[in-house]
C-alpha cells in the first residue's frame, strides 16, 4: 500500500542520477517546484543540457558514488541501466533518504504523481506501486477537466485567506459559453453578486447552499441596488476574507460598469481580476447569423448604449455604409433612434435587425428596415434583452439563401 504525501521540495537538495528524457521532465518538474536540483550523469541529453545551463544547475559529468547522496532530501535516479538505479535506492534506503526509481517504481521509496492544479489545490494521482503510471495520467487529465470547468467543490473551507473579487463576464446566458476560468471561481467563490442577464439562473443553483448570492440585476427604470452600493459590497466582503465573483451578462467591460467595479477595488487596496466573457453586441447578433463585420460589406463596428444621447460619432457611423452600429439597450430609446438617424439623411432603406433573447429558446429576429423598424418592432411586440443591429449586415441575404433563418421575421 502506498501513503501519499505533500512535500515541499522548495529551497531543498534534490539530486538526480541520469541524463536522459526522465531526468528533462522531472528536472523541469523540480526546478517548477523551486527545488535546488543537482545532476550526475557521464552525458547529458541535448534537452537536460538546456536546462542545466539555462537554470545553472550543478552537474558533475561522471558515474554515481555513494557520497552523491550527502545532503540530499530526495533522489530520482533514471540512468536507464536497471542495476544502476537498483543500486541507487538500495543506498538511499540505508541511509534513510528517499528514492524515485524511474527504472522499476515499485523498488523505490517515492513516486512522483500525476498532478493537477487549480488555483492553489493540487490533486495528485498514481497507482499502487507504480505498476499503471498511463492509467495514473488519464485518471489526472479527467479531473483537470472537471476541474477547471467548475464541477468540483474547491470552495476553501477554513477561515483566514485573503479576500478578493473577480468581475466575471458570463456572456449572453448558455453556461457553456462563459469561460472554464469563469467557472472554476464561480466554484470557489463565497459571495457571488448576480445581474439580472447572463447565466446567474443556470448557475445558481449549482453553488453550496451557504453561498451569499446577492441579486443586484437592474430593469429598465428600476435599479434596486444603486452602482455606489454595489461597489461597497464587492470591497466590504472581501476586506472580510470572502471570494467575491461580481457576476454580470456579457462582458464586464462592455457597457457593465465594470470599469466602475474595478476601480472601487484598487482604490480600497482589494485585490481583483476581470474575466473577459462573449459581449452581446457580437454574440448575440452571431446567434441570428449576422456578423458585426463581413468582408465587403462592414470594416468596422460602433455599439452604443441604447440609453445615452444619440451622438455625432454614432451619427457618422449610421451615415457610413462599411460601419455596422449594434445598439445595447435601445429598445425603448428606438423612435428616438430612427428619427435622428433619417434626419441625419441615413438611408431609409439601411437594414436593420432586432434579435431578441440571444442564444435562448425564446431567440427571436426582426428583420426591417430603418424606415419601417419602429412600426415593425410595434407589430412584433419587441420586447428586452434585445440588441439592435443597424448595417448592411443585417441583410437576411447577406449569407443565408432563402429561405431565411428559423424563427425570423421578416419585413
Amino acid at each position: 500500500m502506498t501513503t501519499m504525501l505533500g512535500v515541499s521540495l522548495s529551497g531543498r537538495d534534490v539530486l538526480l542520477v541520469g541524463g536522459g528524457a526522465v531526468t528533462a521532465r522531472r528536472l523541469q518538474r523540480f526546478l517548477d517546484d523551486g527545488a535546488l536540483p543537482r545532476v550526475v550523469a557521464p552525458d547529458l541529453s541535448p534537452a537536460v543540457r538546456d536546462l542545466v545551463e539555462a537554470h545553472d544547475v550543478p552537474w558533475a559529468p561522471r558515474r554515481f558514488r555513494r557520497e552523491d547522496l550527502d545532503g540530499a532530501w530526495l533522489v530520482h535516479t533514471a540512468t536507464g541501466d536497471l542495476q544502476v538505479d537498483l543500486r541507487v535506492a538500495a543506498l538511499c534506503e540505508a541511509q534513510r533518504v528517499l528514492c524515485v526509481n524511474a527504472s522499476d517504481g515499485a523498488h523505490g521509496t517515492a513516486r512522483i504523481a500525476a498532478d493537477t492544479r487549480s488555483g492553489d489545490v493540487v490533486v495528485g494521482v498514481m497507482s499502487d506501486a507504480g505498476v499503471d503510471p498511463g492509467r495514473a495520467a488519464r485518471l489526472r487529465d479527467a479531473i483537470e477537466r472537471l476541474l477547471v470547468s467548475g464541477r468540483l467543490p474547491l470552495r476553501r473551507r477554513r477561515g483566514g485567506a485573503a479576500g478578493r473579487v473577480d468581475l466575471v463576464g458570463g456572456g449572453p446566458g448558455p453556461v457553456d459559453l462563459m469561460t472554464v476560468r469563469a467557472r472554476r471561481l464561480l466554484a470557489e467563490a463565497d459571495v457571488v453578486v448576480a445581474d439580472r442577464l447572463g447565466p446567474a439562473d443556470a448557475l445558481l443553483p449549482e453553488l453550496d447552499p451557504d453561498v451569499l448570492v446577492i441579486d443586484v440585476g437592474k430593469r429598465p427604470g428600476h435599479h434596486p441596488v444603486p452602482q455606489d452600493e454595489i461597489n461597497r459590497l464587492l470591497v466590504a466582503h472581501a476586506q472580510a476574507g470572502r471570494r467575491v465573483v461580481r457576476l454580470k451578462g456579457g462582458d464586464p467591460f462592455v457597457f457593465g460598469r465594470g470599469g466602475e467595479e474595478l476601480a472601487a477595488c484598487l482604490a480600497a487596496g482589494v485585490p481583483v481580476e476581470v474575466v473577459p466573457g462573449p459581449t452581446s453586441a457580437v454574440s448575440v447578433p452571431q446567434a441570428a447569423g449576422i456578423p458585426v463585420t463581413h468582408r465587403g460589406t462592414a470594416a468596422s463596428v460602433h455599439i452604443v448604449n441604447g440609453q445615452g444621447e444619440i451622438a455625432d460619432t454614432t451619427l457618422a457611423a449610421l451615415s457610413d455604409a462599411a460601419v455596422t452600429t449594434v445598439f445595447l439597450m435601445g429598445v425603448a430609446a428606438l423612435p428616438r433612434i430612427v428619427a435622428a438617424a433619417l434626419a441625419h439623411g441615413v438611408p431609409e432603406d439601411r437594414p436593420v435587425a432586432i434579435v431578441e433573447s440571444g442564444h435562448t429558446p425564446q431567440q427571436r429576429t426582426t428583420r426591417t428596415t430603418l424606415a419601417a423598424a419602429v412600426a415593425d418592432a410595434r407589430a412584433a411586440g419587441v420586447r428586452n434583452p434585445a440588441v439592435i443591429v443597424i448595417g448592411d449586415v443585417a441583410r437576411a441575404s447577406l449569407l443565408l439563401p432563402e429561405p431565411e433563418l428559423a424563427g425570423d421575421t421578416t419585413t
